[in-house]
């Protein structure tokens, strides 16, 4: 993401825009053959001397992430975002590239900034999905060699324009609304207070970086371990919540293809969408492409292991928090779990913390019957949370349907509606002290069940 201080007041990056239109000026007057008249040439110098005043005094290009960037790289992001924030530059570039696209190619860069060739390496390096530009959410890119296009990136559109946010669509991966708080998170006191460090390393890794001259690092990276509705997706949306951000659930079927290349192609996508953006990325059951890698027998393994490569080294170079989630933590190589910044395992509740969850996940506005003993409940049967958050809409939906309040009865259907989702074997002896209060044709359905 970009290291942000503040917004940038669009007026302070005026010279930048006034500079490449003056350039723009002089390579129309180039082409046709012309000497740019004194007048513009001084122009061009005035301007010159101006940005370099500004870019060695910590101007407004220090607000994003362009930290020991080489000063043709802010050239670069000058001629990217000129277009979209001058109409004058637009409409040069619109007639320099003879078409209709405003955004910069490299071979138009290359000329415009009258470029070595040593110097347009670098613009190459740069612009690179592996390139600086690239890995700091600076810019985005379509298309490959000297006709490739260099484009601004949407989260940082704003930040210098003053712009409404783009709605953004991200490759292989769906927005998940949660209204998921620290109050509702029933977990350990330890494993708060690791969530809260991960959250420690989104708000100053950025300042540690920028201002006791840390190495940049991507991340932060998690990796969350437990069963099916222990808490995992829950804690994601506490920490995407907690930031103000935008939590995005990735679908890795999606993106792996059996064609060879495209599964890079698809990931390299979704991290340049993201790139910038204030959002969490989760990758669920990653144990299914990070698994033990074992002998590699053809092409096709071999291939897959560089797809694990290619997806850690994405995860690693992006400035963002990304959280991977496993049910079977186990099913993970050794080298991969190396690469995770945290570890959390999330395991089912104690006595303790199921009756809280009860007490949280019944409806709050819910009447409830007077011998309702939830500490009863929440002692017979060792529900997961997910388990207890669907056994308690059911009970309400029970409870409701009859106009009664809820009740140890409908506590128990709930109860047993979700133990019979496991394996197909419940019993009734599963119930232990709620057994009782399972209704007379449920319960018979129970002891055929048992049968």
């Amino acid at each position: 993401m970009p290291i942000l201080a503040q917004q940038i007041k669009p007026e302070n990056l005026q010279p930048e825009w006034q500079r490449i239109e003056i350039l723009a000026l002089c390579l129309i007057e180039s082409r046709a053959g012309k000497q740019p008249k004194d007048s513009l040439i001084e122009r061009l110098q005035n301007a010159q001397q101006q940005i370099e005043f500004i870019r060695n005094t910590q101007g407004p290009w220090s607000t994003l992430n362009t930290k020991e960037l080489p000063n043709i790289a802010l050239d670069i992001l000058a001629c990217t975002y000129a277009p979209l924030l001058s109409p004058n530059v637009a409409l040069l570039f619109q007639d320099l590239q003879q078409g209709n696209n405003i955004h910069p190619t490299l071979a138009f860069i290359n000329q415009l900034l009258a470029l070595s060739d040593q110097e347009y390496s670098t613009l190459q390096q740069l612009v690179d999905h592996n390139g600086e530009l690239m890995t700091r959410g600076l810019i985005t890119t379509a298309g490959t060699g000297p006709m490739q296009t260099v484009k601004p990136h949407a989260g940082v559109l704003p930040l210098i324009s003053g712009l409404p946010p783009q709605v953004l669509h991200i490759p292989g991966a769906v927005e998940m609304k949660t209204d998921a708080h620290w109050d509702d998170l029933v977990i350990s006191a330890a494993q708060k207070k690791l969530l809260q460090e991960f959250l420690l390393w989104v708000h100053y890794a950025p300042k540690v970086v920028n201002e006791w001259n840390g190495k940049l690092a991507g991340g932060p990276i998690a990796l969350f371990c437990g069963l099916s509705g222990t808490g995992k997706t829950f804690a994601a949306g506490v920490l995407a919540n907690d930031l103000g951000w935008r939590l995005y659930r990735v679908d890795l079927g999606a993106l792996i293809s059996k064609y060879i290349g495209e599964t890079e192609k698809n990931l390299n996508a979704l991290f340049d969408a993201v790139q910038g953006q204030e959002i969490v990325l989760q990758f669920d059951e990653v144990d299914a492409l990070m698994g033990k890698r074992g002998e590699i027998k053809d092409a096709r393994d071999r291939y897959a292991n560089m797809e694990v490569s290619h997806l850690l080294s994405r995860i690693e170079q992006h400035q963002g928090p990304c959280i991977l989630t496993t049910n079977l933590r186990k099913q993970i190589d050794q080298a991969f779990q190396r690469r995770f910044h945290f570890v959390l395992t999330f395991t089912k509740p104690e006595f303790h913390q199921r009756l809280k969850l009860w007490k949280i996940l019944l409806p709050k506005n819910a009447p409830l019957a007077k011998d309702l003993d939830l500490a009863l409940v929440a002692h017979a049967v060792a529900l997961s949370g997910g388990e207890i958050r669907n056994a308690a809409m059911h009970a309400a939906i029970m409870a409701l349907s009859e106009s009664k309040s809820i009740s140890l009865e409908h506590i128990t259907i709930g109860v047993w509606r979700v133990i019979q989702k496991g394996d197909g074997l419940a019993q009734l002896s599963h119930l232990r002290q709620l057994a009782q209060y399972l209704p007379a044709a449920i319960h018979s359905d129970g002891k055929n069940n048992e049968e």
